[in-house]
């Protein structure tokens, strides 16, 4: 359950006053003053037609100037750290003939986490839906490690890395300077102090929890297969509770629910009336993005019987909302209205908090003005409309789950804003505009040469904008959200329009959402993940794969 808030906004630039920009390069001859109004201008949602033709624009081919870039000086040095989907969209737009870009993380792959779900019961394979990083882009430079500290005033790097030889490791600490950081670790999954949460159980972020939550479902059919067992038992350990009702939850349990209609009949057909599969919600409804005609689709759905033959009729799972987690033991989740639930097998999937290194990176910038903007960010990253880290005067870059846009309403945390943020910031710094900040303060960037060529999506961002100068700032286009709600249909609440208005005003609108289910759902969902995996290779092995499972079936072995 991710936060969100619709409304409470921060004044773009608010603390900027007016100044005057001296020119960066020699080929601009005059001064340009910024001013409180001309940021406020620049940093202003663009209309919304215009937004979509430049969106429209920026899919055309460009080509990039080599008349501006510097000759003979050495390359900046740009340190990405992650491999998520912010960092794999920076990856592919970021122009590595202007800068030295180096990785590090400890995972030397993107996944494509949306298909967790799915790899979780084996309707894909793990290796169809990640990409290693240096197949994203084979410029950039790789280092296997954990970043640990960043030093902002030195622009240094504390990283350890797991070196093995052998049968044995050991670990090895070291630094790395950087002249700009892109700062994209993402955010690790959150128990709100539920005790028991880290001992019992799984998550579902990495590939190695979608491994281990796959092996745990196969232990939990060949436990409840053993002799001796009561029927009290056999229940217990074919009880799946899955904690949290987004799409991470929802998509689980339809996953879940498929692999016990579509093979549970040819592997575990006298075990099938004692599964129990129970989805918990502390909130009073599931899938809070979608509307509520779609909720109730994925109820219906979620909630149907299953006709098999040689089986009684099955309704194995409940949904279960306004239910608050109190503890989690070995053999039952608590809940504070004193009931309790045995389980076989638990999923939480009911929030996300921020990664060690984010909050000792805002302790770091505890003393500049991130601190007046975590009123905001709330232990996230506030960024301004360019996404540079408010107090990194300019060489740090945040985007993505550990980030806050500060001049904008608060985005959810999906792999769709961070996708887009990343794109946007690799064709920002691909392009030549003086980024760093003026006697501590972050001035609005302003193209190097003002006769420099601009791609068409620049002309109608400026246009838009009413600016030549100010480089355009990041906006997000929500393009709306898909659920998968299992027997081949699915849910995609595809946005049309943007709401408008302010709060207590009267001329306020909502969004205008086209909303599709079912069948031509399905559909949907599949052909856009098919569209947005990292590669080519990447679609045909999971078509592959959806073709496999039709035909054979998903794989129960556990490895």
């Amino acid at each position: 359950a991710v936060e969100e808030n619709t409304q409470e906004q921060q004044p773009a630039a608010a603390v900027v006053v007016e100044a005057s920009i001296p020119p960066p390069t020699t080929k601009r001859t005059t001064t340009t003053k910024i001013t409180a109004d001309r940021i406020e201008k620049a940093t202003k949602e663009r209309p919304y037609p215009l937004f979509l033709a430049e969106k429209a624009a920026s899919i055309l081919p460009s080509f990039k100037s080599e008349e501006y870039y510097p000759t003979n000086t050495q390359k900046e040095r740009i340190i990405v750290l992650g491999t998520g989907w912010g960092a794999a969209s920076f990856l592919k737009s970021i122009d590595c003939n202007k800068y030295d870009v180096t990785v590090i993380s400890p995972r030397n792959y993107f996944v494509f986490t949306p298909m967790l779900a799915g790899a979780s019961v084996g309707t894909v394979e793990f290796r169809s839906i990640t990409e290693p990083v240096r197949e994203i882009n084979s410029k950039v430079r790789y280092l296997e490690a954990a970043a640990t500290e960043v030093d902002p005033k030195t622009n240094t790097l504390s990283c350890v890395s797991i070196v093995c030889e052998g049968n044995s490791c050991e670990t090895e600490e070291f630094e790395i300077n950087y002249d700009r950081l892109v700062f994209s670790v993402g955010a690790q999954t959150t128990t709100f102090g539920t005790p028991g949460v880290e001992e019992y159980c799984n998550y579902l972020k990495q590939v190695g929890d979608a491994q281990q939550i796959k092996n745990a479902i196969v232990n939990c059919f060949e436990s409840a297969g053993l002799p001796d067992l009561t029927e009290e038992e056999k229940i217990k350990e074919l009880s799946f509770v899955i904690i949290g009702a987004g799409p991470t939850g929802i998509e689980f349990a339809a996953e879940l629910l498929d692999f016990i209609e579509e093979n549970g009949a040819r592997f575990y057909k006298e075990l099938l009336p004692y599964v129990r599969i129970k989805i918990v919600e502390a909130a009073p409804s599931i899938l809070r993005p979608f509307e509520d005609g779609m909720k109730e689709e994925a109820i219906r759905k979620l909630t149907r019987k299953i006709e098999l033959e040689g089986v009684p009729t099955l309704q194995p799972l409940e949904i279960l909302t306004n239910k608050l987690v109190s503890e989690v033991s070995g053999n039952y989740v608590y809940f504070k209205d004193g009931e309790k639930i045995p389980y076989g097998m638990s999923l939480w999937a009911a929030g996300i908090g921020q990664l060690p290194i984010t909050t000792h990176l805002l302790d770091t910038l505890g003393e500049t003005e991130q601190k007046d903007a975590q009123d905001f960010a709330r232990g996230r990253l506030a960024v301004d409309p360019w996404l540079r880290v408010i107090g990194g005067d300019g060489k740090i870059f945040a985007l993505g789950d550990c980030s806050c846009v500060s001049s904008a309403p608060m985005l959810p945390a999906t792999a769709q804003v961070a996708a887009q943020q990343g794109e946007f910031l690799g064709d920002f710094l691909s392009k030549d505009y003086c980024i760093d900040a003026m006697d501590d303060k972050l001035l609005p960037p302003l193209g190097m040469n003002a006769d420099q060529s601009k791609t068409l999506a620049d002309k109608i961002a400026s246009f838009a904008m009413g600016d030549d100068e100010i480089a355009p700032p990041f906006q997000y286009l929500d393009l709306g959200i898909l659920a998968y709600t299992g027997k081949g249909s699915a849910l995609a609440q595809v946005q049309i329009s943007p709401g408008g208005g302010m709060p207590g005003a009267t001329e306020n609108w909502d969004p205008v959402r086209l909303q599709i289910k079912g069948k031509l759902g399905f559909g949907l969902w599949r052909s856009i993940y098919l569209l947005k995996m990292t590669s080519p290779k990447n679609a045909v092995l999971v078509a592959l794969d959806w073709i496999k499972v039709k035909l054979f079936g998903r794989d129960i072995s556990i490895l």
